[in-house]
Parts: C-alpha cells; sequence; structure tokens
C-alpha cells in the first residue's frame, strides 16, 4: 500500500462523519481477527501519538482487512507522520494512513483515484473507454475534439459505473453496537434490523457475502454475538445471524402483544403496496416464533390484515374489494379466491 490517496479521502470523509479532528485521527490496516485492545495498545507504542482510542472499524474488501479509524490525545506531528507500526504479538506491520501525508496532493488526479476507489474500478476502466470511443468531428480544431472525447468518455465511465448499483447492489448497513444510549453514529436496532433484512431477502449476493456484510457493521456486544454464531457454526447463514441478534436486542414483548400490534398495522400514504407486504410479513413471523397464533392461520389473518390496512386509492386492493362485494352470497368460495390472490400478488413483489 504504497498510494494510500484513497485511503486518505475516506479517512477524510470518516473524519467529518465522526465529527473529529482530522489533525488527530489516523487509519490503520489490521488484520480482520485482531481485537480492539490490541489495535490501542500497539498505536500506543509509538510515542507521538500519545493515547490512541479506536472510533471506528470497516472492512476494506479489495484490501481483505481491517480499516480501523483512531483517534489520538494529540496532534500528530506533520514533519514525521508515522507511516506504518510493528505489532509486537505478531510481528507485523500494519500501515498508518494520515492526512498530513496527502494534504499537498490534492489535485485531480487524487480526486480520480478515489472515485475509482469507491466505484471498484480501475485506469485500466477508463484506458478501455477512451479506446473504443471515436472523438467527434464537428471541429477542425483538434484541441475541441480531444476535449469533448475526454468528456464523454468520463461520462460514459460514470454512466457504467453506478449502473450495477441501481440494478440491486445494497448500500452499506451502518453500524450497530447494542449499546445504550445510541451512540449517534449508529441506528436503532429496529431500523438496522430492517435494512439488514432487506439485505439479506432482496440481495443476489452469496451467503459468504451477506454475512460479511453483516459482520462488517457490528461492533461491540453485537459483534460478539455474531461471533458465537460463526463458533458454533461456521457455516450457519445470514438469518442465523440476525435472529440470533433479534433474540438478543428485539423486543421482549409477548405472542399476545405482537398479535395486538400486527392487527393495527395500517399502510402509510407514501408506503408501496409491496412494502406494506413485506412489513406484514415481517410483522406475521414475529407473531408466530412468540406463540401469538398457529402458523396455520397465517395466509387468513396476512388476507384480514391486508384489507383491513391498506389505503383505499390502491388500485390492486380495490380489485379486491370489488370482487367481494359483487360475490357475497358465495362467502366461501369467494375467500379461497381472494386467498389465492394474495398468495400470487406476495410472490410477486416477495
Amino acid at each position: 500500500m504504497a498510494d494510500h490517496t484513497g485511503l486518505a479521502a475516506e479517512l477524510k470523509r470518516w473524519c467529518r462523519g465522526e465529527g473529529l479532528e482530522e489533525a488527530k485521527a489516523l487509519l490503520v490496516l489490521v488484520p480482520e481477527e485482531v481485537e480492539i485492545a490490541q489495535i490501542e495498545e500497539t498505536l500506543e507504542t509509538i510515542k507521538c501519538l500519545g493515547r490512541v482510542r479506536v472510533r471506528g472499524r470497516l472492512f476494506h474488501t479489495p484490501l481483505s482487512c481491517l480499516m480501523v479509524l483512531c483517534e489520538c490525545k494529540q496532534s500528530i506531528p506533520k514533519d514525521n507522520a508515522p507511516k506504518e507500526v510493528l505489532d509486537q504479538h505478531s510481528g507485523e506491520r500494519w500501515p498508518i494512513v494520515t492526512l498530513n501525508e496527502c494534504a499537498a496532493r490534492d489535485d485531480f488526479a487524487v480526486k480520480l483515484k478515489s472515485l475509482l476507489d469507491t466505484e471498484g474500478r480501475t485506469m485500466e476502466d477508463i484506458q478501455s473507454l477512451f479506446r473504443s470511443f471515436a472523438p467527434p468531428q464537428r471541429s477542425s480544431d483538434p484541441s475541441i475534439n480531444s476535449t469533448e472525447s475526454v468528456l464523454q468518455a468520463v461520462g460514459d465511465f460514470l454512466e457504467k459505473a453506478r449502473k450495477p448499483q441501481a440494478e440491486g447492489d445494497y448500500r452499506r448497513l451502518r453500524l450497530f453496537s447494542g449499546n445504550l444510549p445510541v451512540p449517534p453514529s449508529e441506528d436503532p436496532f429496529d431500523h438496522w434490523l430492517e435494512q439488514a433484512w432487506l439485505m439479506v431477502e432482496e440481495s443476489d449476493c452469496t451467503d459468504k457475502e451477506k454475512r460479511r456484510r453483516l459482520m462488517e457493521s457490528l461492533k461491540g456486544p453485537a459483534l460478539e454475538i455474531a461471533k458465537s454464531v460463526r463458533e458454533s457454526d461456521p457455516e450457519a447463514g445470514p438469518v442465523e445471524y440476525l435472529e440470533a441478534l433479534e433474540s438478543a436486542f428485539g423486543s421482549a414483548e409477548s405472542g399476545d402483544d405482537l398479535y395486538f400490534a400486527f392487527r393495527l398495522m395500517q399502510q402509510q400514504s407514501s408506503e408501496k403496496l409491496s412494502d406494506f407486504l413485506r412489513r406484514l410479513e415481517r410483522a406475521l413471523s414475529k407473531v408466530v416464533q412468540r406463540g401469538g397464533f398457529p402458523a396455520s392461520s397465517k395466509d387468513k389473518a396476512r388476507l384480514e390484515q391486508l384489507l383491513r390496512g391498506a389505503v383505499v386509492s390502491d388500485l390492486m386492493l380495490i380489485n379486491l374489494l370489488c370482487s367481494d362485494t359483487k360475490e357475497q352470497e358465495k362467502e366461501s368460495r369467494h375467500q379461497q379466491v381472494l386467498l389465492e390472490r394474495v398468495r400470487t400478488l406476495w410472490r410477486s413483489v416477495g
């Protein structure tokens, strides 16, 4: 890691998000299994840093290691900022990134490399675009043609770089530790869990990648629980990780309480029907897990709450209600038709 320009940009953004003073912040790259106490102990061997505290951790996929954000008690020297530190336990040298070492290199090349790192691309991707792009011939001035070709190629590259995200790639989960009160840099458990379930259920990536995404978003007590799941069953899927976290940090409400809350669920005015169905299904699963009612009643309960809680303006619901009005004399047969339609609708959005 001789070139730390991309990591310096990441450090700058991280400091801004955490509200850290840039002169006292650094980024250190460590193996994934290293504990926080060992990181702090090792960095404090550098006397000019003084006391060091870990403020955040993220997994860096291309480097297969942890990026650790640290805050020093005193400002880092500008002239001789440390470039690495020796871990006394393993004998490995951990690279250190500070903003001082890259402050003078804040030019277009640095910003471009930061963009490439963020998008997961390389300079070869841009070069291939230049080779495949034919410069326009609208002007006899070659400098104008060259400028237009550069702008067009960069625009094509950015469009291609963003396209995979629009096709199902999910943003990185925010941190969750399980500490109370919830730190400003973290999400409450219910919000984090909702985003985590969405990633696990709808992302097309492998279970291994989903587990990695979950692990990199956890720290503190929550990370310890995830590690215990991994130790007890190395092949455990992401669903098992979420169930263990929900058991530890989720609501302690009884099955009856959850059933009552389920019966009060309403579709929000700006909420899509598919999102409302997902909320219903998640709440319904919790009710069954806590013994609120038997699993055999799930279809009937889902249908009843859909009809009761969805907004009238939804065309799908209006069609269902109209069918119900026209066929009231065939109640038993009609209920079965509605159940089949809801199952079909659920499969189409789920």
